[in-house]
């Protein structure tokens, strides 16, 4: 699991309905089912047809929302948001939806991804008078957006996806539209549904199992959608290029029933653990899984090497992702909260672990050695994605590689770090054939630069933190990445 990451930006999910009379509740749900990929902040801007009106907050969609405000969010159509932050960034002012008022009217924007050369057009933007109130990427875009003139607003929208650069899933909202936009690579998922005659867009298709809305199609990469009184309206902001969807939503991110173009997160994890069973079998009594994300490559490792499949570690349901944490210390120190061992499965037995990553290994460290402490004999650690050896640029809150252990130690230097008594990776190749995507791009359409270094897009040397950028940038091209 992705418990030990820092640094970069933000992963999050987005949520958008249109012609709803319960636009805001039906908003809070889809976030609330999204809450996996963010939980330091959330927020809700909703339309009625003349003005937008914002409420957003700290914490968790619970926390933030009660009954009492979200009826006083009254309109037809709304779009939200869930994030964490970085160190240093958790402001009130970065909580998404960003709302923007101007004499020609209003206009929300919602963000899931990185902008590489964000920092760049902010400086061009600052340049010529710009004055920006966060340091979101999603900041940018609405400046690009006003600085397109008197233009038809839609051609100054898509003239201003059209400069992005890096991965971005988007919703806006004005007045009587909603709109919904993905980068042309398709690096972020996001996908269109409709329930009656309200459509609803959704990072992840889980958000409409709880709203009960039926899953029409992905948005396609490149593709502009608005949505109005009219209906749907489709149409290109550019050119399609060859898919990279991050692989780290299969392995990781989206909810075990969410769907990625149409094939369901948990059959591929088990594909994955069915796969990693074949090319890293062991002798052993049980097989268990890290809580959540990694349940269903266990159960596909135990299927295939015929091994009991038990619950040795038991997830406490009221501590959050330590990876969606916004300090190391805080992650550390939550550990041990969020996980304890079952002694009663594990004691005595030979025990295979399987996770879906290791990043730092602080985290792998640490649950091998409760493991052990809980009377394992043996524990055999078993991950379903290749080693993590370079940072991303994309979205993924990953750290400099002089953090990411990978790429720093051998796979056997890992062992002894973490105190396994065997450890396996699934290669590369093995993991694009087990995930099946049927895509003709490089790569079956997977972005696999944070294994690989091989990066998707341009990687601009002002695309990370001020206080990163020397180290990081020298690092990518030591490494030979695409730079």
């Amino acid at each position: 699991m992705l418990d030990e990451i820092k640094g970069l930006n933000e992963e999050c999910g987005i949520f958008g309905v249109y012609n709803h009379i319960q636009a805001a509740h039906m908003t809070y749900y889809g976030l609330h089912s999204l809450q996996h990929r963010g939980q330091e902040g959330a927020g809700i801007v909703v339309s009625n047809g003349q003005t937008l009106e914002q409420s957003k907050g700290h914490g968790l969609v619970t926390e933030v929302f009660d009954e009492e405000r979200l009826v006083k969010l009254q309109g037809h159509s709304a779009i939200g948001h869930v994030r964490y932050s970085t160190a240093g960034e958790k402001s009130y002012e970065n909580i998404q939806p960003l709302l923007f008022h101007s004499h020609t009217g209003s206009l929300s924007v919602a963000h899931n991804g990185n902008l590489v050369n964000a920092t760049k057009l902010r400086s061009e933007l600052e340049d010529e008078g710009s004055i920006f109130q966060t340091t979101s990427d999603t900041e940018v875009i609405a400046h690009l957006i006003r600085k397109g003139g008197k233009r038809p607003p839609h051609e100054r929208i898509k003239a201003s996806l059209k400069q992005l650069e890096g991965a971005f899933a988007i919703v806006m909202l004005l007045e009587d539209q909603l709109i919904a936009a993905l980068d042309p690579r398709g690096m972020r998922p996001l996908s269109l549904g409709k329930v009656g005659e309200s459509y609803v867009v959704a990072s992840e298709t889980c958000a409409f199992d709880v709203v009960g809305a039926e899953y029409i199609r992905e948005v396609l990469p490149g593709e502009y959608l608005v949505i109005d009184e009219d209906g749907l309206h489709s149409s290109t902001f550019t050119d399609k290029q060859d898919r990279s969807i991050c692989t780290m939503e299969y392995v990781y991110f989206a909810r075990p029933d969410s769907q990625v173009d149409g094939d369901n997160i948990h059959s591929t994890r088990k594909r994955l653990g069915k796969k990693l069973a074949e090319i890293a079998p062991v002798e052993a009594d049980v097989i268990t899984g890290v809580p959540d994300s990694s349940i269903s490559a266990a159960i596909g490792y135990a299927e295939q090497a015929n091994i009991p499949y038990e619950l040795g570690l038991i997830k406490n349901r009221y501590v959050g992702r330590t990876f969606i944490q916004p300090s190391q210390e805080m992650r550390e120190r939550g550990v041990r909260m969020k996980l304890s061992p079952v002694r009663k499965i594990v004691e005595g037995k030979r025990v295979v672990m399987v996770d879906d990553s290791i990043v730092r290994g602080t985290t792998s460290r640490r649950i091998v050695s409760m493991l052990k402490e809980a009377g394992a004999k043996e524990v055999h650690v078993r991950i379903s994605s290749p080693p993590i050896k370079h940072p991303c640029f994309y979205g993924i809150d990953t750290s400099t590689s002089s953090e990411l252990i990978a790429a720093n130690y051998s796979i056997e230097e890992i062992r002894e770090e973490i105190g396994a008594d065997s450890l396996s990776f699934l290669p590369t190749s093995e993991m694009v054939e087990a995930i099946g995507r049927d895509d003709s791009s490089p790569n079956c359409g997977h972005c696999l630069a944070c294994f690989t270094g091989n990066y998707p897009t341009d990687i601009y040397d002002n695309s990370v933190l001020p206080h990163e950028k020397d180290q990081l940038v020298k690092e990518v091209v030591k490494q030979g990445a695409n730079y």
